[in-house]
């Protein structure tokens, strides 16, 4: 498994994107997704404390036990857990890390992330907290997510001389959602920013197994309905064919195609997929291995009508 570098960490291309961990799968099943994480070299695991209202940290703790020193943990806060436990305030960034802290069974995060920009607190206070965590040795890097041009900006002419900044943004981006493309790529690659793309596979809309006129599988977060199956569009069944016909065209899959296509963008350092099962953990590895050729982008861009 080849890694990235998100600040001065070192990331293995292919992450776990665990918001499934303690709401779709429960405890022995998260220990399974971890163990084939290891076993592939994946050591990247993308948590948050909204996620399961705190039960993913909590399992995802309780699977990595005594291995934790292998991997390397990111997680984020911001969202609203309740009423007292949300936003970028710095004292509620100081309880927030010492709750992630306790449900992960750990006593540093690699990597910590305001998970949504909070417009009523000056963004110089939240990263002047996050510098305190840094150098009281509880988080190494610190990162943000949903954060536009002009907020990583604002960020980074707020950083205080010598303090910590935004290593790493994490917005939505995927073959179906190309958003940053449209500046946040480019600021990311202009000041050495990591980019980790979040629903890199369109909540499974990119794996394969949706194809017009099968059957949806009952299983899968598409297949409950809901705001992620408002993805199975008319409009998104045509990109995932057209997808389907170029990468079968080059003897690969539409799998292989999602997951590389990703890593062929400089400034993405790992891609965070989902899973809950362990094939899907082997297969999201395995299929990070097509380096694409410029002639292999353009091609994309063609299925797609882009450029």
């Amino acid at each position: 498994m080849k890694t990235r570098r998100i600040g001065s960490l070192n990331a293995s291309v292919v992450g776990i994107g665990c918001n499934n961990f303690g709401a779709r799968i429960d405890a022995a099943q998260t220990a399974r997704v971890v163990d084939a994480a290891l076993d592939t070299g994946i050591n990247f695991f993308d948590t948050a404390d909204i996620y399961g209202k705190g039960a993913s940290e909590e399992l995802l703790g309780r699977a990595l036990g005594p291995r934790r020193s292998r991997i390397l943990i990111a997680s984020k806060f911001g969202h609203e857990m309740d009423e007292q436990r949300r936003g970028a305030r710095p004292e509620y960034v100081r309880r927030a890390i010492e709750d992630s802290l306790r449900r992960l069974g750990t006593d540093v995060i690699d990597l910590y992330q305001l998970h949504r920009p909070d417009p009523s607190v000056p963004i110089a206070d939240t990263l002047g907290v996050l510098n305190d965590l840094v150098r009281a040795g509880k988080v190494r890097e610190i990162g943000c997510s949903n954060f536009s041009v002009d907020q990583l900006r604002e960020a980074e002419a707020a950083v205080a001389g010598g303090g910590a900044r935004f290593v790493s943004v994490q917005n939505e981006y995927s073959l179906i959602r190309r958003d940053p493309e449209d500046g946040v790529l480019a600021e990311c690659e202009r000041t050495g920013v990591a980019f980790i793309p979040y629903f890199p596979l369109a909540s499974g809309l990119l794996t394969g197994k949706y194809r017009r006129g099968a059957p949806v599988p009952a299983d899968t977060r598409i297949g409950e309905g809901g705001r992620y199956g408002a993805l199975l569009t008319d409009e998104n069944l045509d990109i995932v064919e057209r997808l389907t016909a170029f990468a079968e065209s080059r003897g690969r899959t539409l799998l292989e195609l999602t997951m590389s296509w990703l890593l062929a963008r400089p400034a993405v350092a790992s891609v965070i997929a989902g899973a809950t099962r362990p094939e899907q953990v082997h297969a999201n590895a395995a299929a990070a291995g097509w380096a694409l050729t410029d002639e292999d982008l353009r091609g994309v861009d063609a299925a797609l009508g882009v450029g």
